[in-house]
């Protein structure tokens, strides 16, 4: 049996202090900084037989320099308790191998494009990316590789203002560096009515990006 819960249980649980809850709650990640492909080869070997074992597979990305673990469970996504204790047996295989999670490494990039009637827009956009619907305003790559789309409904059409936007998911405890960052390199606030939501940043032509963490409704 399965049992769903929050994100919020799941950060609060022991031994997953170096996962993060990403994308409005929907996923539980974490980078693992491995320093050779080697030793990331052999965490993913390690990730494989406790991913066979439970019945309950990641998305796992191996890189030179380091491995990402992606947690969900169903379509659309959700945590449930089969996550949160993969990833506990995942970070205790990662510590016997002498690897460091780094949560500050984790993100997710979504595009966001304005919509006055998003039936006529988004089959479009399925069809040139080859991407899934979602719901009523979501598209999500298949293979889980790209950003996900989400379509805004409008009221009426915004001049002089971009029609789509970058929506970037982060760790909560990671948002605050990265707005500062972004500030430091030219960019400003152009609205922070929704924090701790999400703030609306610009760069210097005013092109947004949005930079959000999960709050649970």
């Amino acid at each position: 049996m399965t049992d769903r819960i929050s994100p919020r249980e799941f950060l609060a649980a022991d031994g997953v202090e170096g996962w993060r809850v990403l994308w409005g709650g929907g996923y539980a990640c974490t980078h693992f900084r491995t320093g050779s492909f080697e030793v990331g080869v052999a965490l993913v070997a390690a990730i494989g037989k406790l991913a066979e074992a439970a019945g309950h597979h990641p998305d796992v990305d191996l890189r030179p320099e380091g491995v990402t673990v992606r947690l969900s469970t169903g379509h659309p996504w959700g945590l449930s308790d089969r996550d949160l204790e993969l990833a506990r047996r995942i970070s205790a295989a990662a510590g016997e191998l002498d690897v460091p999670a780094d949560p500050s490494a984790v993100q997710h990039v979504q595009v966001a494009i304005d919509a006055l009637v998003t039936p006529k827009v988004r089959p479009f956009w399925r069809a040139v990316l080859g991407y899934t619907e979602v719901g009523e305003e979501d598209l999500v790559d298949p293979h889980r590789r790209g950003p996900s789309f989400w379509f805004q409904p409008m009221d009426a059409p915004r001049p002089q203002r971009n029609r789509i936007h970058i929506d970037l998911y982060l760790p909560h405890d990671q948002v605050q560096a990265r707005i500062e960052a972004a500030l430091a390199a030219g960019g400003h606030v152009v609205s922070d009515e929704h924090a701790p939501k999400w703030w609306t940043l610009a760069d210097a032509e005013g092109n947004e990006v949005d930079l959000a963490i999960w709050m649970e409704p």
